[in-house]
């Protein structure tokens, strides 16, 4: 079973949280933990033995200030909703780790404005619904709104999804969206990214899985990866090489994100690994 905490920080926390696990008899298997000076905020996520029978997340609460939250996850299996556009990549990748079970989450349904990759959500026996964003966007988000209905869900994952979601839409959910931002961000936001770095003559492109927010590609960033790049490179090549970066690097913050590992505050995250 995973514990999750954050709160603010007072001397003595571990050795409270420590006892209190021993005294209901569970033994801890991991901890990872991270104080955050400026912000005087205290991070920790453990994993022990057994499950809870519903008092331990209560007792947890009267230990810690009164600022705290505590999650107690007896089910580490996460349920998403992925969105998608016309690009392959990231989405294959989820759905044959979804297929295999090593996704951390199972795979509700798929979203995409082109029917491109329906196909291929077929073949992995999921349902795909096509919403197309022609004629007023407001429109489209409510019949995507309508189906995510449909489902029960703990994320939505825009994997290469090329719209820009309205600030209404991701209100809705709050610290639920993750997306793949095809930059090493903050440079070159926005769109066509391979383009701006191949102008500038960049000698590193990188990729950027990041929490939706309605700043555009500017939310609390989960994870990142960069390769090397020259001269000799075209903004093709570039996007190429791209790709594989975006696939490795939502693979990565998909997994932080289902195993509990990822705390948000600010626009910023810790990550416990």
């Amino acid at each position: 079973m995973v514990i999750v905490i954050q709160c603010t920080d007072q001397i003595g926390l571990v050795a409270k949280i420590s006892g209190l696990l021993a005294e209901e008899k569970f033994n801890i298997l991991s901890m990872h933990e991270h104080v955050d000076k400026s912000a005087n905020l205290f991070f920790m996520r453990l994993e022990v033995d057994k499950q809870s029978n519903g008092v331990l997340e209560q007792k947890l609460h009267q230990l810690l200030p009164p600022d705290a939250l505590v999650k107690v996850n007896p089910n580490p299996e996460k349920r998403i909703i992925v969105l998608v556009t016309k690009e392959y990549h990231c989405l294959a990748d989820i759905l044959i780790r979804n297929y295999f079970k090593t996704l951390g989450a199972s795979v509700q349904c798929v979203i995409g404005n082109y029917t491109n990759l329906e196909d291929i959500c077929k073949r992995f026996d999921i349902p795909f619904y096509h919403i197309a964003f022609e004629g007023s966007s407001v429109d489209a988000e409510n019949q995507i709104l309508d189906t995510i209905a449909r489902y029960e869900h703990d994320y939505l994952v825009l994997a290469k999804f090329m719209r820009i979601l309205s600030p209404g839409f991701v209100g809705r959910f709050p610290g639920k969206i993750i997306n793949i931002h095809h930059s090493f961000l903050p440079a070159f936001a926005g769109a066509n990214p391979y383009k701006q770095a191949y102008e500038r003559g960049v000698k590193l492109v990188g990729a950027t899985a990041h929490f939706v927010t309605d700043d555009l590609d500017e939310g609390p960033i989960i994870a990142q990866q960069i390769i090397s790049a020259d001269h000799s490179l075209t903004a093709a090549d570039m996007m190429k090489a791209g790709k594989e970066i975006e696939t490795a690097v939502l693979a990565k913050a998909l997994r932080v994100v289902f195993d509990d590992r990822v705390f948000i505050y600010k626009n910023k995250t810790v990550v416990l690994e």
